[in-house]
């Protein structure tokens, strides 16, 4: 009967290696699965992000309203949409009231880009003659542009609203002036140009 013989020193060694090997191979594995789950929960975050940003934009501009706010004066009416290339200030109907509190369902937003940054601002009272500050709201960040175009009844694009025009005061039907339709164009770090069209009520 031959002797039980054990593992040679060079065999330990080659084994321990061998399992060392198996183990690196492993953690990159998981390190490596690990960080693609983290990329894709951002990029996730991010989308999202962008969705609610566009929803926002097509709630309250699908929910546009022909009224007119007074000026921080109380002298003199600004126009129910005033906008510009890159930000636009509306009334806007459908302002939910769950507690029932005594005010409008009207109420004044305004969109603007600053620091790459889209704000969604929104004032307490529509006629804010006390010129209260309005609440700001982040909706999207790292945006490159915000671009604002207005289609006109004459289905033309306009890049300010009101069109500009000649004379002075304007009357009544001009301060409740909307367009048709507003292209709404996002340029982001990420995920490049986003463009959307949003059909006013009439």
């Amino acid at each position: 009967m031959k002797p039980s013989r054990g593992f040679t020193l060079i065999e330990v060694i080659v084994a321990m290696l061998i399992t060392a090997i198996i183990f690196a191979l492993g953690y990159g594995a998981l390190n490596q699965a690990l960080g693609n789950r983290e990329t894709i929960d951002a990029n996730a975050a991010r989308l999202q992000q962008l969705q609610s940003t566009m929803r926002y934009l097509v709630q309250d501009f699908s929910q546009a309203a022909p009224r007119p706010a007074r000026d921080p004066l109380g002298e003199d009416y600004l126009p129910a949409m005033r906008g510009e290339t890159s930000q636009v200030v509306f009334t806007r109907g459908g302002w939910m009231n769950p507690a029932g509190v005594q005010r409008s369902t009207l109420q004044r937003v305004r969109y603007v880009l600053e620091d790459g940054k889209l704000y969604r601002e929104q004032w307490p009272v529509l006629d804010a003659t006390l010129d209260p500050l309005p609440t700001r709201r982040v909706l999207l960040e790292q945006v490159r542009a915000f671009t604002l175009r207005y289609m006109n009844d004459g289905r033309n694009w306009q890049t300010d609203w009101p069109p500009q025009l000649q004379g002075g005061q304007r009357t009544e039907r001009e301060l409740r002036w909307r367009p048709i339709a507003v292209e709404v164009t996002i340029t982001t770090e990420d995920f490049g140009t986003v463009v959307r069209l949003i059909e006013v009520p009439g």
